[in-house]
């Protein structure tokens, strides 16, 4: 028993910050541009809202996420956040600032309309695909 309250009492309380389930963490290394595309959509379908986040050079691909959904008229701007953080760099040993930057989009109006447009054509595709 006394294992399980050491336990309890270790378990760290997460801030909002963490807690975000909406928020995309983007790299430019790790998945192509489409992946965060589609995975944007769909965090917007069950969340309403979409926050996009980026360090450094992985910001070119936060903005370009989010002007193609915009583009697509699938996404209103909310609000766009820019700071620099600290990040401990471990092969230089000292503390490295970078810039973040944080994109907030909500669906827009003709989001629902366009997504079920979207399905309703790739059924179509798969259907023609099947009958060949």
């Amino acid at each position: 028993m006394e294992e399980i309250t050491e336990g309890v009492h270790s378990i760290s309380i997460e801030t909002d910050a963490q807690q975000k389930r909406n928020r995309i963490q983007v790299s430019n290394t790790k998945k192509p541009l489409f992946f965060y595309v589609n995975l944007a959509k769909r965090y917007m379908q069950q969340y309403n809202e979409v926050e996009l986040s980026a360090l450094g050079m992985a910001i070119a691909t936060v903005v370009t996420v989010a002007e193609i959904l915009k583009n697509n008229g699938l996404a209103v701007e909310q609000k766009i956040m820019t700071s620099t953080v600290d990040i401990r760099d471990e092969n230089r040993g000292r503390s490295v600032q970078k810039a973040k930057i944080e994109i907030l989009l909500g669906k827009s109006d003709k989001f629902d309309e366009l997504m079920a447009a979207a399905a309703a054509e790739q059924s179509n595709d798969k259907a023609a695909e099947e009958g060949k």
